[in-house]
């Protein structure tokens, strides 16, 4: 069976909940050829990327995907492209807040991801969850973290992608939000088309 090593965030931003974690928490053990390893991130500038790293050289996994939070989409967004770019409007869950430093200095100005972005964002479409490829995983700890693993992968049989979703309804009464198990749904419906 193949290995899956797939990530959520801890809660930032003063939340007391993050739904990528919560959505990955809720996926089963298995999925179509996957073994999923799941594991919570912090929400901190290279500790992110260190902790993935760290643990995907211990289990070797044939793909990566990391998924995070995107408090105002409405609805799944798969992640085609990671910038060397950090530039943070909130403090991280440490205090870091870089303006306009790269993420790796000297590395590629931006990654694609190596999943199969599209066909996963046609697959959730299809299932009737709003879902869209988007061309912009910011410049905070979720592009940060994608572009490590895409970095550390260039080159590798190991596939990568990052996949944002949106608040689910307890965090928020303003902004767009989802039902947790249909995003849930969505991340499953996603591996599968992989």
């Amino acid at each position: 069976m193949k290995k899956l090593l797939i990530t959520g965030f801890e809660p930032f931003g003063g939340e007391k909940i993050n739904p990528s974690w919560e959505a990955v928490k809720l996926l089963p053990n298995a999925i179509g050829d996957f073994e999923l390893i799941k594991t919570e991130v912090p929400v901190v500038f290279e500790k992110a990327a260190d902790l993935v790293l760290k643990k995907a050289d211990e289990i070797k996994p044939d793909a990566v995907i990391c998924v995070g939070q995107a408090g105002g989409r409405t609805g799944i967004t798969p992640e085609m492209v990671a910038v060397n770019l950090r530039f943070a409007s909130i403090p991280d869950n440490e205090g870091n807040q870089p303006k306009d430093e790269p993420c790796i200095p000297g590395g590629e100005n931006a990654y694609f991801a190596t999943l199969p972005v599209r066909k996963m964002a046609e697959a959730v479409s299809s299932s009737g969850i709003p879902c869209s490829v988007s061309y912009s995983a910011g410049t905070y700890v979720c592009n940060d973290l994608i572009y490590h693993v895409l970095h550390h992968f260039t080159k590798t049989e190991t596939k990568a992608c990052f996949i944002h979703v949106p608040f689910i309804p307890e965090q928020t009464k303003d902004k767009p939000s989802m039902e947790l198990e249909a995003i849930a749904k969505a991340l499953k419906t996603a591996i599968e088309s992989i």
